[in-house]
């Protein structure tokens, strides 16, 4: 029912910036919530960074004052700016969406199939 297609994952230096993208389809679907979420190898999935329709924005910590989300509501996309990143960084990214179907109402969130991004000399 929704696609998540992302882009932007890569190898990069320690302070150096990367740009993730998301997009999600569904003509038929409303997107509130969306957000990137972080996996490194034997650790949980963990929040990166979450944004609203509306622009609301939630951080994790590590990331605070380094990463910014934003979106184009109308492209169904959202971002993430990746600045001063270090070697802890390093990890599978994962988009989320939260999407409702707005014929049946039916709402649950997706998941991107992740985006490697290496921080490393």
């Amino acid at each position: 029912q929704v696609q998540l297609v992302e882009s932007g994952g890569g190898l990069v230096q320690p302070g150096g910036s990367l740009r993730l993208s998301c997009a999600a389809s569904g003509s038929i679907f409303s997107f509130n919530t969306m957000g990137w979420y972080s996996q490194a190898p034997g650790k949980q999935r963990e929040l990166v960074a979450t944004i609203t329709r509306s622009g609301n924005t939630n951080y994790g910590n590590s990331v605070k004052g380094r990463f910014t989300i934003s979106r184009d509501n109308a492209k169904n996309t959202v971002y993430l700016q990746m600045n001063s990143l270090k070697p802890e960084d390093t990890a599978v990214y994962f988009c989320n969406a939260y999407g409702v179907n707005i014929v049946t109402r039916e709402s649950r969130g997706y998941w991107g199939q992740g985006t490697q991004v290496t921080v490393s000399s």
